[in-house]
């Protein structure tokens, strides 16, 4: 998952952990995070100019999100970088390791677990239409639940619906009731009782998807493996917190309507990128 971690005693107390995804779904990871690390300084970086990165091509997340990247390494010269997103783990993750010197933590779907703790070995991955087509997908699917169904659903509308409860706004129930019906009106999906949220921004909206479906069913992410694994890498360094960050591409009145559950969750400072 990660490059190897520089010695402790080379690191910059003050050197940030660095969080990105395309918009605020990676907050999940970084909630996560924080109980674990509550002393680490923080930057966070959402792509907003890019959003939604579901809806890209491979070549062009595979192309923008390592100059992204390298640009905020750049100017904050984090300690180590978690790719808090799904979709540019799978794709672009191989190509940010190879271009940039220092620890980097992906995010993939929590099949795995989700095997685990299926009795029906019926699960739904819902994730964004990039995301669920790739190879990776398949691969951990065969590796950790060769013995499940797998039913996958591209639900772009979802990561729309979470940036806008992040601002405040009330998102329509039909995109929570399309986004279920993507899984359980596929064949085979009757005895579904587990479903892998595979972005980041679907936690966001966890509660209004189990009010959408028509029976019990367990949601499993990956925010807390996540943030363990951040844990170990960094288990022997210092920190000398200087706060939490907000960083974001595009004009600066994009991040605006963020600010007050931004505020909530302890940042207070936003820049543009």
């Amino acid at each position: 998952m990660t490059q190897a971690s520089s010695p402790a005693s080379e690191i910059d107390p003050k050197s940030p952990l660095l969080f990105f995804d395309s918009g605020v779904g990676g907050l999940t990871v970084l909630d996560a995070a924080r109980k674990l690390l509550p002393d680490a300084p923080i930057v966070y970086a959402a792509d907003f100019a890019g959003l939604p990165y579901g809806e890209k091509t491979e070549a062009e997340i595979g192309a923008r999100v390592p100059a992204l990247l390298g640009r905020l390494v750049e100017r904050y010269r984090p300690r180590l970088i978690t790719i808090a997103c799904n979709t540019a783990s799978t794709i672009a993750l191989p190509q940010v390791r190879a271009a940039l010197d220092l620890p980097v933590v992906g995010t993939v779907p929590a099949i795995k677990p989700a095997s685990e703790i299926s009795a029906s070995r019926v699960i739904g991955v819902l994730g964004t239409e990039a995301t669920v087509r790739q190879p990776y997908v398949t691969n951990l699917a065969r590796e950790f639940a060769g013995d499940a169904t797998i039913l996958r659903y591209g639900a772009p509308e979802l990561v729309r619906a979470a940036e806008m409860k992040l601002r405040g706004e009330t998102p329509d129930h039909g995109i929570f009731e399309r986004a279920v019906a993507g899984l359980i009106d596929q064949e085979r999906a009757v005895p579904i009782d587990t479903v892998v949220l595979a972005c980041t921004h679907f936690p966001l909206v966890e509660e209004e998807l189990a009010r959408a479906f028509d029976r019990p069913v367990q949601f499993v992410h990956g925010a807390e493996g996540i943030a363990r694994r951040v844990a170990w890498l960094t288990r022997e360094q210092r920190f000398d917190g200087n706060g939490l960050r907000f960083v974001a591409t595009g004009p600066a009145a994009a991040i605006q309507a963020y600010e007050p559950a931004l505020k909530t969750r302890g940042f207070a400072s936003f820049e543009s990128l």
